[in-house]
């Protein structure tokens, strides 16, 4: 059995990968693909029991922002509840 640490830069690759083809506006099928395939290898870390969604949360934001810059704000829960009942 392979290393957690093998296991998420594994997963980091993926992200890297997904983000790098929607950034470069790849087709929705390569996309779909991609992102098809980060979703079960996060589920299946998850439940297994290797990563927790909290270590996956931090991991993908923290690929997000290497891939496509640092967010322009950060959003207060409060303020991201209001915008998703408008």
């Amino acid at each position: 059995m392979r290393r957690k640490s093998e296991m998420l830069a594994e997963l980091k690759q993926m992200l890297n990968e997904a983000l790098r083809a929607q950034s470069a506006g790849a087709s929705y099928t390569k996309l779909a693909k991609a992102q098809g395939a980060v979703d079960g290898y996060m589920r299946a870390l998850l439940d297994s029991g290797v990563a927790t969604k909290q270590e996956l949360l931090e991991l993908v934001a923290s690929e997000r922002a290497r891939v496509n810059g640092p967010a322009t704000r950060e959003m207060l829960l409060e303020t991201a509840a209001e915008i998703a009942a408008a």
